[in-house]
């Protein structure tokens, strides 16, 4: 049995940061870790992967350059799946290089194998060989992040019928492919996949996708989906499933519609990865999709056990979650070390990109905040236009009051970096006479930022 003062259950983002952040503090800390490498999902199985299928596939088809040389324009003719592994596999092993190199240098050490707890202070390893070691330490993270949700009722094969993990097993590019939910997974694989010229449908039972976004934000994303021929079918329930003698699979919906595709991916939700973990041992217990409830210094009920990351729930960002080990491990020794900013940004990796900060215009509506708003397109700018940019724009939300920016929403390229600006001016509670004098670069799509300050503005003075 080996003692540390700092044991780290997963080295997702959220696990990481928690190791490395109590390492500089200068505490003895294990991490462990279920796979035989480290990573956790971000790295093998979700962000990492389907961004990087998505930079793949932008660049073998071509899409990028689409708008110069006409929609027909393909840069590889009959792309195969075995086209768009080279590059995952070249990613995911020089990013776990990486995390190993951060870990090795802060003198953290790793264990592979499953973890559970005996008591409050003691964790056990069950390791790849079989073999079952103890680790006592006085603090704990649990950051063993999550699954995806396979109800029972959905007859998966791992073949036809998968789950979003099982995508980076597909053995051939399927000609149509349904996806059940339309949340950030759903919408990115729909997206990722009809610029690989797959007829997509996409179904929800909710009558609105993404309804955490700004409403004219989704419009613009719901019509380019449909310019590329995805089928949208919302508030659609599915009732049966099953594979035809065709080897196809066919859905009936509630509505009695039928959908037909050579392969459904499951992505309604996901569940916390928390069943191993024997929490009761610990005098934990996770609510029914496996989340851990924490305060706002990331502790539980038990107070030297902290947990971070996508297992104790929204917002679920590999953003967020780094920071969250970070403070989880600053707070387990430093009870005035600071808390999350309240202003982060989303970011959801569609074609084009989606991003936002700050408050949405149903939100402001509904507190009966008075708002003005700004718009610039894209194709407006000089550097749109060099480009061939068709689709983007850039939304931002001013308060009546202050002119205060409340909210900045980017539909479109380059979506997740522009949307650093925005975050910037709201989180220094910058107004929008700051982004009307500012200075941009020249050509750049940053001008819209100018641009929509500008409309606002003169919306405002009206």
């Amino acid at each position: 049995m080996l003692n540390f003062d700092f044991i780290v259950i997963g080295s997702g983002p959220a696990g990481q940061r928690a190791a490395i952040q109590a390492a500089k503090l200068g505490k003895s800390v294990a991490l462990i870790e279920n796979r035989r490498v480290v990573g956790g999902v971000t790295v093998h199985t979700g962000t990492i992967p389907s961004k990087t299928l998505r930079e793949a596939v932008l660049y073998l088809t071509g899409w990028t350059q689409r708008g110069l040389y006409g929609q027909s324009y393909r840069l590889k003719q009959n792309l195969t799946i075995d086209d768009l592994m080279q590059r995952l596999q070249i990613t995911i092993r020089n990013e776990v290089s990486v995390i190993e190199s951060q870990l090795g240098r802060n003198g953290v050490t790793v264990f592979h194998g499953i973890a559970s707890f005996t008591d409050p202070h003691t964790v056990q390893v069950t390791g790849i060989d079989g073999e079952i070691s103890e680790y006592v330490a006085e603090k704990i993270v649990i950051a063993t992040g999550t699954t995806p949700s396979r109800p029972s009722n959905i007859p998966f094969d791992d073949s036809a019928i998968i789950d979003s993990d099982g995508i980076l097993n597909l053995k051939k590019i399927p000609k149509t492919m349904a996806i059940v939910g339309a949340g950030v997974i759903g919408v990115e694989y729909a997206a990722m996949f009809s610029a690989l010229d797959v007829k997509v449908t996409l179904i929800d039972g909710r009558p609105q996708m993404l309804d955490f976004l700004d409403q004219e934000i989704v419009d613009e994303l719901m019509h380019s989906l449909r310019a590329r021929q995805v089928t949208l079918r919302l508030g659609e329930k599915v009732s049966t499933m099953r594979k035809t003698i065709d080897n196809d699979v066919e859905m009936i919906m509630t509505s009695g519609k039928r959908v037909v595709a050579d392969i459904v991916m499951f992505a309604a939700g996901r569940q916390g990865a928390t069943d191993a973990l024997n929490m009761e041992n610990a005098g934990l217990k996770a609510d029914d999709r496996g989340r851990i409830k924490v305060d706002c210094t990331y502790a539980t009920e038990v107070p030297h056990i902290y947990a971070a990351g996508d297992v104790i729930g929204f917002p679920s960002l590999a953003s967020t979650s780094m920071e969250q080990g970070r403070l989880a491990a600053c707070h387990a020794w430093d009870k005035t070390a600071a808390c999350v900013p309240e202003h982060f940004p989303f970011g959801i990796y569609s074609i084009p990109e989606i991003s936002m900060v700050g408050a949405t215009e149903q939100q402001l509506t509904k507190d009966n905040i008075p708002y003005e708003v700004g718009v610039a397109r894209f194709r407006e700018t000089a550097r749109g236009q060099i480009l061939r940019l068709e689709e983007g724009m850039l939304k931002i939300i001013c308060s009546l009051e202050d002119r205060r920016v409340l909210g900045v929403h980017i539909f479109g390229e380059s979506a997740t970096e522009l949307i650093h600006i925005g975050q910037a001016v709201i989180s220094l509670k910058g107004t929008l006479d700051y982004l009307v004098e500012a200075v941009f670069n020249y050509p750049t799509l940053a001008e819209t930022y100018k641009i929509a300050a500008l409309d606002c503005w003169n919306k405002m003075r009206a």
